[in-house]
């Protein structure tokens, strides 16, 4: 075997190890445990939001009436803020595979700001309805409404401690694992995907 066809093939085995198409360059981003955690996850908020638009059917005008004490401002504000942070966590895996470490953690800051930020509204939101008498056992709609905003707001929580597994990941230059970064990444924009969804369904749809 010339030198040559042993480069070749050493470059072939890295390819596989990495999980890397040797003929496209594109491999699953992060660690695939996440991933299966993900798409279970997606499955589980598909049924609500399945069982969530049998109810609305059932009871469309309490829903509709209910939806208007929502404030579509907040929705939108809250909306910008996930997408600012996904598009911060995204950059900042772009800056680790390219090896700027410094601006990666900066960007991985940026986008926790702006989830703590999406948590403090969302609280803001929540006190402000509870003070008008608003509550779980209301009616069917704010029943749906305080569940799956919490359920997606413990997902955000937990989402911000990734984010700061992630950020010491990157501070420590013994570490900095681009597949912990892309992990970080892929949870962080479920949660920004679900919702999209979620304000979609609370605050837009009529």
């Amino acid at each position: 075997m010339t030198n040559a066809e042993q480069t070749a093939a050493a470059l072939d085995k890295g390819a596989a190890a990495e999980g890397v198409d040797d003929k496209t360059g594109a491999h699953l981003p992060g660690d695939s445990s996440m991933w299966v955690f993900v798409l279970g996850d997606l499955v589980i908020f598909s049924s609500y939001f399945i069982i969530f638009m049998v109810y609305r059917n059932r009871e469309r005008q309490l829903f509709l009436e209910s939806q208007q004490h929502l404030s579509l401002d907040i929705g939108i504000i809250n909306t910008l803020v996930l997408l600012a942070s996904s598009w911060f966590v995204a950059r900042s895996v772009q800056s680790t595979r390219a090896g700027d470490y410094g601006r990666a953690i900066r960007l991985i800051i940026g986008g926790g700001i702006c989830g703590v930020l999406f948590a403090l509204i969302k609280a803001y939101e929540w006190t402000s309805k509870l003070s008008q008498g608003l509550t779980f056992p209301s009616n069917d709609f704010f029943m749906f409404y305080y569940m799956l905003t919490g359920v997606h707001l413990f997902h955000v929580l937990l989402g911000l401690v990734i984010l700061t597994v992630v950020f010491f990941e990157l501070r420590n230059p013994k570490l900095r694992r681009i597949s912990m970064v892309e992990t970080g990444a892929t949870y962080w924009h479920m949660v920004d995907l679900l919702w999209i969804v979620l304000f979609a369904l609370l605050y837009v749809m009529r």
